[in-house]
């Protein structure tokens, strides 16, 4: 199992246009992507200072996840939202096996 996690920290008011197309991008990661296991997209509390929106992302393997960066509906989502994004940090986890 190969998890993602990503907080995107938004430009003031980009919000609204920004989380649609979030959505988006993780339904068809979900349903075109067989290596894509779960595809969470959350938004921060309404107090919170600044607009963030949370994915918690599991993959098959390091090459699923790959895979989903190269994929047409990833790039045209990245592009889409690049003049949205303020701060953007991924992390990258593997399972520890038990």
């Amino acid at each position: 199992m190969y998890v993602v996690t990503v907080t995107f920290t938004l430009l003031p008011g980009c919000l609204t246009e920004f989380l649609p197309l979030m959505v988006e991008n993780a339904r068809r990661s979900l349903a075109e992507e067989p290596g894509c296991q779960q595809f969470d997209v959350c938004t921060a509390r309404a107090r919170s200072p600044a607009d963030e929106v949370f994915l918690y992302e599991i993959y098959d393997d390091e090459a699923a996840f790959a895979a989903h960066l190269d994929s047409a509906h990833f790039k045209a989502f990245d592009a889409a939202v690049a003049g949205f994004v303020a701060a953007k940090d991924v992390r990258l986890f593997r399972e520890v096996l038990r």
